[in-house]
């Protein structure tokens, strides 16, 4: 039985991503298709390939990272290397996102304390704008610049 093939447009649809990212992650060496004239023939290693390149993209590995485990996976025997070296990537990324996490919940509070300090304000001018508002003016209103003191 023979592999599957992939061209371009179709494995741009399968991942909906655009033909110039497949060609750019072709150029960082991640993936590899045949050439047959100037048509790129992917094979299921290069579909695999690029499944595992988004997945770390989502994760936040950066394309290097991504590089460095296709070359411990593509030189190894086994997988232990590249599984401890993914385990490392995963839990660099997990700390960033958590110190991330804490200052978002950071600045969530300050915007809520600000929010509710706003609205405070606001509804004491109301109130005092409802007060003066229903009080009579005053008798003998207000003196003339020139009056005595």
């Amino acid at each position: 039985m023979t592999e599957p093939i992939y061209s371009i447009s179709e494995l741009a649809r399968e991942f909906d991503v655009t033909p110039r990212a497949i060609r750019f992650y072709e150029d960082e060496g991640l993936l590899s298709p045949v050439r047959i004239g100037s048509r790129r023939i992917y094979g299921k290693r290069d579909y695999v390939r690029l499944k595992l390149i988004l997945r770390g993209k989502r994760l936040g590995l950066s394309l290097a990272e991504v590089g460095e485990m296709f070359g411990l996976y593509d030189s190894a025997h086994d997988e232990r290397p590249q599984l401890v070296k993914f385990l490392a990537a995963l839990a660099s990324r997990r700390d960033q996102l958590e110190r991330q996490r804490a200052e978002i919940d950071e600045l969530l509070g300050e915007i809520r304390a600000f929010e509710q300090q706003s609205k405070q304000i606001l509804s004491g001018r109301r109130a005092g704008l409802a007060s003066r508002a229903a009080r009579p003016p005053r008798a003998g209103g207000r003196r003339s610049s020139g009056a005595a003191r």
